[in-house]
């Protein structure tokens, strides 16, 4: 079978490439170095002076309130990625293998958390949460003290909120993985004589990995920008990063700061994800499956 190698110039593979590249440097590309030039800039009596130095950038490096908020928001988004991967892989591995005569309703109810919007699923929890929600109010119930939750305008609010509403996302790139399992790997691993558990850790685990790395990156960016949690269920009292940039550009008026903010975000996000690609490349499992 001959194999046809494509150069880029071939016209064909130019138009096919085109529009993205289009769209990825109007819309991405040209607002990032907009973003960059705005930080070389700075403020005077609430107006944009363009001076073009390093005074944001020598602010944001010196000031430890910028950085404990930023490690705030990366602890917030780590944890919320465990999370999510524990509530995702189990619900998604059930889905996969014991409701396969419901996949087609399931795959419907997904696309519905998808669709609804944050605004009122976060709200609703205030509902939950507040010292005379349904929560105290069915412990109350249960023979528990009054108010036995405390957990609205707190950061553990603030985590419920967040898993709440990205729970979904690796719970959808985890079952698609799982599905596509071919069957038979496990009946010849359990044809071998390894259990359940071992085959689950030897194939099934190795072959959803896909799913879970793209589901946990997603849930970590996601993170890194939450807003409506921290502001609605965590009531302001530990502000991530979103709520700093939020009041640079609106409270403040310091676009050159806010502009430098958002850049610091964007630099931990793409670390991260380059991070995960070179473990991801590095697993030891891929290489056998590359080399077999």
């Amino acid at each position: 079978m001959k194999i046809e190698q494509k150069s880029w110039r071939d016209p064909v593979l130019i138009a096919a490439v085109a529009p993205l590249a289009l769209v990825m440097l109007v819309f991405f590309l040209v607002p990032l170095v907009m973003t960059a030039v705005l930080t070389f800039q700075t403020t005077q009596y609430y107006r944009l002076v363009w001076t073009w130095d390093l005074k944001i950038w020598t602010e944001v490096f010196s000031k430890p309130h910028y950085w404990t908020i930023m490690g705030r928001t990366m602890v917030m988004a780590l944890i919320c990625v465990v999370l999510c991967v524990l509530i995702a892989f189990p619900a998604a591995y059930a889905l996969a293998t014991r409701l396969k005569s419901y996949s087609t309703a399931i795959q419907i109810l997904i696309i519905f958390a998808f669709l609804t919007d944050a605004v009122l699923k976060t709200f609703g929890w205030i509902l939950v949460l507040d010292k005379n929600g349904v929560a105290n109010w069915l412990l109350a119930h249960l023979g528990f003290p009054a108010e036995a939750l405390n957990l609205l305008f707190s950061p553990a609010g603030t985590m419920i909120g967040m898993v709440y509403n990205l729970v979904v996302y690796p719970m959808f790139t985890i079952y698609l993985s799982l599905v596509r399992i071919d069957r038979d790997l496990l009946l010849a691993a359990y044809d071998a004589g390894a259990s359940r558990v071992r085959a689950f850790f030897e194939v099934t685990l190795p072959l959803a990995r896909p799913g879970l790395y793209s589901g946990a990156i997603l849930v970590f960016v996601l993170s890194l920008g939450a807003f409506l949690e921290p502001r609605v269920l965590g009531g302001g009292t530990a502000p991530l990063a979103s709520e700093l940039i939020r009041q640079s550009f609106e409270t403040r008026v310091n676009w050159p700061l806010g502009a430098a903010l958002t850049l610091v975000l964007i630099l931990i996000g793409a670390l991260t994800l380059a991070l995960v690609g070179v473990i991801a490349l590095r697993n030891p499992f891929g290489k056998r499956r590359a080399a077999a």
